[in-house]
């Protein structure tokens, strides 16, 4: 090989090592996670978070590299609307949410009855949260905060929630190894990330912690505030499904055109299946989830609610469908 060819050769393979180094996700803006995570400590210090909680919660702790591949790899949506219905509202899921309704009818209905938010919304939320509790991640929400939180992708979200998460951990609601949630942090049988925790969370049974890991009572009054201080109306449902007639202007479609039911019927909207919107006036929205031939719902305020709970269409009508079911509807 002539030393022309040999330079060019370095030159190439120099040039594809600088590519990868730059593409490598790694939180190369720090020289390393002790001295990132000492300085964490320092803030969350000054905040007011004591010695012993941060021993007991930093002591040890190393990213967990799984964590920043699960954030890398999340997978595209894929699913049709008709599929993820058909896989997240279940006959088993609807069977399961009918029994816990039963089971917990008391205090579910005593929670209801304080934040105006019937309990078939407070059980569909649970159930497709964390499968009524039996689902809520195995990642010690911590380690997980602090993996985000060094990475460079989202490192700044990442480090309030975590800092808000030794917040909670201070003030003696769960201990570190049991504070565990999904590998982004979300916790407990109500997946709230810590800010939702701080903000909504309730000490429905009086013990003095705030324990959706482990007290349905105060999973379900969480829930409950959560809705309620986001604005939900214990007066009215979610919406229903709805067939539209044919031509229909697909510019009426969407969440951001509300109009009166009578104003709806006038234009051809009919409950699905046939007869007359018996929705009292209150203005309501045509979404249609899975495409405009698909099928079609005509939503209210508490639907917009939910959407501030998870903003996707697809949750939202799951959540109220599998509320109806739940109720018998």
């Amino acid at each position: 090989m002539s030393r022309l060819m040999v330079r060019r050769t370095c030159a190439a393979f120099a040039a594809l090592l600088c590519f990868v180094v730059a593409a490598t996700p790694a939180a190369a803006h720090d020289p390393s996670f002790s001295a990132w995570l000492e300085k964490l400590r320092g803030e969350a210090a000054s905040q007011g978070v004591s010695q012993a909680t941060l021993a007991a919660a930093l002591s040890g702790l190393q990213p967990i590299p799984r964590i920043i591949e699960l954030d890398r790899r999340q997978p595209e949506v894929t699913q049709t609307f008709s599929e993820y219905m058909a896989r997240r509202v279940t006959p088993e899921l609807v069977e399961e949410g009918r029994r816990a309704l039963r089971e917990n009818r008391a205090v579910l209905e005593a929670v209801g009855a304080e934040y105006g938010v019937q309990p078939r919304f407070i059980v569909a939320l649970w159930g497709v949260e964390s499968r009524y509790g039996k689902y809520t991640g195995g990642f010690r929400v911590i380690a997980a905060l602090a993996t985000l939180a060094y990475d460079a992708r989202r490192s700044d979200f990442f480090r309030r929630e975590l800092l808000v998460a030794l917040k909670i951990l201070d003030k003696g609601h769960i201990t570190p190894d049991r504070m565990t949630g999904s590998w982004a942090g979300a916790m407990g049988q109500s997946q709230f990330m810590p800010s939702s925790f701080q903000n909504y969370a309730v000490d429905h049974d009086g013990d003095g912690r705030k324990d959706i890991w482990n007290t349905p009572a105060d999973v379900f009054a969480s829930t409950a505030n959560y809705l309620a201080r986001l604005g939900w109306r214990g007066d009215q449902t979610w919406g229903g499904e709805v067939d539209l007639p044919e031509g229909f202007d697909p510019s009426l479609v969407g969440i951001d055109v509300a109009k009166l039911p009578g104003d709806w019927r006038r234009l051809g909207v009919r409950r699905a299946g046939g007869g007359d919107l018996t929705m009292e006036d209150h203005e309501a929205s045509i979404v249609t989830p899975g495409g405009l031939e698909g099928a079609a719902y005509l939503v209210l305020d508490n639907y917009r609610t939910i959407l501030k709970w998870n903003r996707s269409d697809y949750f939202a009508v799951s959540v109220g469908h599998l509320a109806d079911l739940i109720g018998g509807g």
